[in-house]
């Protein structure tokens, strides 16, 4: 009988409640699920039947086994978005980065242990556009006996913002990459899966926050919206910031949310005001000239007591490219940066890396105008490949990739001025290789080609240090002398200004291959994005773990 089975068994005879806060096991179960909203009714890929999904609650170091069984005809892949995944990258996520897909009919079991995390994160599926619906909330509690570093909550929430398509999602998706042209935008936002009011659709209802005079409440708000930056804010309430990316800050107070795809933030929300029924509203921020789903969700927020029928008190809301509001949210975030948790930011940096983010278009003979838009990174437009690209390194498969992405643009050009003339992208399933341990710094440097955008990108299994960030081009003489050494938010998903740049630093302590893309599906799948290859360092404790045995396969 395995070792480790027999310890877990003894444990849970002498030290049953022990035990229970170190493993925690879930069953997902991708089904289609009839679901009706904005009056209309269509199949919904759904975990367990459930939109959003059921939340994955742990404490801080706890191992979490979920067993994923495939009920659909479509590939699925699930990704712990901000799970760091020491040593086991195979649990990591990524369809074609750190495993085979589960085809239809099979199961995967997830593996991987919570070490020295802890706050709001999420899961979603990362395949094509399946996280439009197959997402939900992980909430990671702290050890037993370990307060918050903020005052104590009385009950906490969790607020899922996401976006709904009448049409089946996948439809949209393959409709655009086939025609070369952007896919067709949302219909709606949603809050915890409701859409609320929508022009053609007033009955359908809404969410409702129910609070108590007197109280405070923790909301764990997430996004988990395909393609759109989101504000969230509640008519005469103040929220105060405590967290983000399952990350303490330094707390805070705004009256506005800003939150970027794959970006959670925890925030003390007091039940100060008068009785009463207060609207909350969701609204998108876009500041280039991009077409977005620009409908407001309004949810509301109903203390205990308030009579039927109450008037709602009423809000404004931002402009949609409200950029002053952004600025102002980001520019306030610090790392709490205290004794328990110390901000520990590279200041020798091994890897000066400068990666130049954008759109181009490329030929496509079958497209409707001869051309497709494309997404990139230092102009190489990523392709996924056939098997994972985990697997082939593992196994020293050759003909998969190379390791020879560019650590800069391969053309300088004015990056947030005049377009070059070309372009065009190449194609390419490069890799950038790291030694174990080494110092990483990443400018992220948005691009004025076809038109400037805000990109959220996500760095997995690591957390980053924010050093700094500025609009036009970086400036590697003068902008370092600016950067936040000291206490810069640390985060898992980062938004890159448009028309501006981000800098960033890690230490490449996990081996494996980390997917670094941008956080809208549109980009991602027009492929923008690349992978970092860690190498293993030295001894056990720096070495990826083997392959688990019911990996799924090609």
């Amino acid at each position: 009988m395995d070792r480790r089975f027999l310890t877990m068994l003894l444990g849970a005879f002498l030290f049953p409640a022990l035990v229970e806060s170190l493993i925690r096991h879930y069953k997902f179960s991708v089904v289609l699920k009839n679901t009706t909203k904005l009056c209309a009714t269509k199949p919904l890929l759904t975990v367990n039947g459930q939109f959003p999904g059921p939340t994955l609650y742990a404490r801080e170091d706890d191992t979490v086994i979920v067993r994923v069984s495939n009920h659909v005809t479509h590939n699925v892949t699930i990704h712990w978005h901000g799970v760091r995944q020491f040593h086991t990258c195979w649990a990591d996520g990524p369809a074609y980065i750190t495993q085979c897909p589960i085809q239809p009919g099979q199961n995967y079991i997830y593996n991987f242990t919570l070490t020295g995390q802890r706050g709001t994160l999420l899961w979603h599926a990362h395949i094509s556009w399946l996280r439009a619906s197959v997402h939900g909330a992980i909430v990671i509690l702290p050890k037993r006996g370990i307060p918050y570093p903020f005052p104590q909550p009385d009950k906490e929430k969790i607020i899922i913002l996401s976006e709904w398509w009448k049409a089946d999602v996948e439809a949209v998706v393959n409709q655009s990459m086939q025609s070369g042209l952007p896919p067709n935008v949302s219909d709606a936002h949603t809050i915890n899966g409701h859409p609320g009011p929508v022009p053609g659709c007033s009955s359908q209802g809404g969410y409702t926050l129910h609070v108590e005079s007197g109280k405070t409440y923790l909301l764990r708000i997430i996004n988990a919206a395909l393609n759109d930056e989101l504000f969230f804010r509640i008519a005469r309430h103040n929220l105060t910031v405590v967290e983000v990316d399952a990350s303490y800050t330094k707390p805070f107070q705004t009256d506005t949310i800003f939150i970027s795809p794959g970006q959670t933030t925890n925030a003390l929300l007091t039940a100060s005001q008068n009785i009463g029924k207060y609207l909350i509203a969701i609204t998108p921020f876009m500041d280039a000239p991009i077409a977005l789903d620009n409908l407001t969700n309004y949810a509301t927020l109903r203390y205990k007591g308030t009579p039927a029928n109450p008037p709602t008190i009423l809000t404004s809301v931002p402009p949609q490219n409200a950029t002053p509001v952004t600025s102002a949210f980001i520019d306030s975030l610090r790392s709490l940066n205290s004794n328990q948790y110390p901000a520990k930011v590279p200041l020798n940096i091994d890897h000066s890396l400068l990666f130049t983010m954008g759109v181009g278009v490329n030929p496509c003979a079958t497209c409707v105008n001869g051309s497709k838009l494309v997404g990139d990174i230092n102009n190489v437009s990523f392709v996924l490949p056939t098997i994972a690209l985990l697997q082939a390194h593992y196994h020293n498969i050759g003909g998969v990739f190379t390791d020879d992405f560019p650590g800069n643009p391969p053309i300088t050009f004015n990056y947030t001025g005049t377009s070059p003339s070309n372009i065009q992208t190449t194609n390419g399933t490069r890799l950038y290789r790291l030694a174990y341990n080494s110092t990483v710094q990443v400018v992220l440097q948005g691009t004025a080609v076809i038109a400037p955008e805000n990109h959220p990108t996500h760095l997995h299994g690591y957390n980053f240090y924010v050093v700094g960030k500025g609009l036009g081009n970086f400036n590697p003489n003068k902008d370092p002398k600016k950067f936040n050494l000291v206490d810069p938010v640390e985060r898992n998903t980062v938004a890159v200004p448009t028309a501006g740049w981000t800098a960033i630093r890690f230490r490449a302590d996990n081996p494996g291959v980390w997917f670094l893309h941008c956080h809208l599906e549109v980009h991602t799948t027009w492929g923008l994005k690349m992978a970092f290859l860690v190498d293993n360092g030295k001894g056990p404790n720096e070495t990826l773990l083997p392959p688990p045995g019911d990996l799924p396969q090609c």
